[in-house]
């Protein structure tokens, strides 16, 4: 099983849509990493809740402040 976060990330555009889900993506327990431009949200799918403030920090280290987060309820599966 998995959890799931999403963040709400007010300033995300266009051009930082790769950078931001390379950054999130590659930390170690995630699994998917997806950015809506249209919610201007990052949710991220991770295995361990180690994880969860590396994955604040690494959208936070990419320059974009965080207006809040959600954290779902465990997931078996996403689809990406």
């Amino acid at each position: 099983m998995s959890d799931v976060i999403t963040l709400s990330v007010p300033g995300v555009s266009c051009g930082c849509r790769q950078a931001l889900k390379g950054a999130v993506g590659a930390l170690p327990g995630v699994s998917i990493a997806r950015v809506d431009l249209a919610a201007r949200t990052v949710t991220a799918v991770y295995g361990r809740a180690a994880v969860l403030p590396g994955i604040v920090a690494a959208v936070e280290a990419a320059g974009y402040q965080i207006a809040g987060y959600e954290v779902g309820s465990r997931v078996e599966r996403m689809a990406s």
